[in-house]
């Protein structure tokens, strides 16, 4: 982070460290305490020497805080590990990922523009694109976001940016980064990609071109189901230039206490991250074939339908599972409620594994002729793979498969 009157960076590291320990010591602020964990400033504002630092302080003349809705200590040091992680210039933390979407939309978007997105997205994504931005003269084109000619067509004069997430929300469709990236580079677009299903550990969207990466860190950031979070990536120049008056004057920050909370996350995050990315490539592997289930997709089996395109952009398949049960609605409720591990909530990315029906859920608020586009069935489930033992997860999805069975018999 660049120091500024608002915000104090924490100090440059002497050496880029790799993933795992840039996760347990990048961006480190000690008081004059030389506290080993991370302190936790639980302060709205701070106090300065004089009336004359504090007038510097305020005119930029001076690095350092000023106000938490503006910047914080414990904030500071949770966006610079993110930032580390990422592999991004800087980073700024919101209350929530929704936070961060609308954030890294309206920080830069006015009347008269244009913004061109996938059908296939998060329910709340949905509302923010074709809903709320046109009530500020801000239109938007929905088009299949896995068809490049599709992004092309779409394009306007007034187009300013391209917004998806990837893999997708539930079905895990996968959508080709550096080709969108390669369209929107000849008209000077913006492009935001929602990384959250991916994680930063198996995708990397600024080093596919990406302008902007987009988290919500209460999922696997945090992965234990504690607190609400959100995080917006991009260069210096970009959030300098768009986005960090747009969050000291509108005020979606993040609590000190929850980027502690997430901070503190990012330690065990990595390791987190690859047991439960491996937990969910067995169950899938599990699932695949099974009777009662019309399809198992997951982003790291070769019968993934964008197989090729998932070995080129990620580095690995994820914790989330699409398994549709035959059977419709009733079936597929009746594999939940059988389920006793595995827990029916509408989070995703934590360490204990929950299950969800879209449809009735995340994206039960989309009419049903656009869920039925988007391949969102009455018997489709998502499925976010946890840290158990993978073996009482096996046996657990077979207790919903036999119970699937038992409907199907009558």
């Amino acid at each position: 982070m660049t120091k500024t009157a608002e915000d104090t960076a924490c100090p440059e590291a002497p050496r880029r460290y790799r993933t795992a320990t840039e996760l347990v010591h990048g961006g480190t602020l000690r008081s004059s305490f030389n506290e080993t964990s991370e302190a936790l400033f639980m302060t709205q504002g701070f106090v300065y020497p004089s009336a004359e630092a504090a007038e510097a302080r305020f005119k930029g003349e001076d690095p350092g805080f000023i106000y938490s809705r503006f910047s914080n200590p414990t904030t500071a040091m949770f966006e610079a590990r993110m930032a580390a992680l990422e592999g991004a210039e800087e980073a700024r933390a919101v209350a929530s990922g929704m936070a961060a979407v609308t954030s890294a939309l309206l920080c830069f978007l006015k009347a008269g523009d244009h913004v061109v997105a996938p059908r296939a997205m998060f329910g709340s994504c949905v509302w923010v694109i074709e809903t709320l931005l046109p009530r500020l003269g801000i239109e938007a084109t929905l088009i299949d976001g896995r068809d490049l000619a599709a992004w092309r067509a779409a394009v306007r004069p007034q187009t300013r940016a391209f917004f998806f997430e990837t893999p997708t929300n539930p079905t895990l469709e996968v959508i080709d980064i550096a080709g969108v990236v390669a369209i929107a580079k000849e008209s000077g677009i913006t492009v935001i990609v929602d990384n959250v299903f991916a994680t930063p550990l198996w995708q990397s969207p600024l080093t596919l071109g990406a302008d902007v990466v987009v988290y919500s860190a209460t999922k696997h950031i945090d992965g234990q189901g504690r607190c609400l979070g959100g995080v917006i990536l991009s260069s210096k120049q970009w959030i300098a230039d768009n986005l960090h008056n747009f969050l000291r004057q509108t005020g979606p920050c993040i609590s000190p206490f929850n980027a502690w909370v997430l901070l503190k996350a990012l330690e065990t995050f990595q390791l987190r991250v690859e047991r439960q990315s491996a937990n969910a490539a067995r169950l899938a592997d599990h699932l695949a074939g099974r009777p009662g289930l019309a399809r198992v997709v997951y982003c790291g089996r070769p019968d993934h339908p964008q197989a090729a395109l998932v070995a080129r952009q990620m580095k690995g398949g994820s914790s989330l599972i699409a398994i549709e049960v035959e059977g419709g609605k009733a079936a597929a409720f009746a594999f939940c409620n059988a389920l006793r591990l595995i827990r029916i909530s509408n989070n995703l990315g934590d360490a204990k594994s929950l299950i969800t029906h879209p449809q009735t859920t995340t994206h039960q608020s989309l009419p049903a002729e656009a869920r039925a586009a988007l391949g969102i069935g009455d018997g489709l489930l998502r499925l976010s793979v946890g840290l158990e033992d993978v073996e009482d997860l096996i046996e657990d999805v077979d207790a919903g498969l036999a119970a699937v069975a038992a409907l199907a018999a009558g």
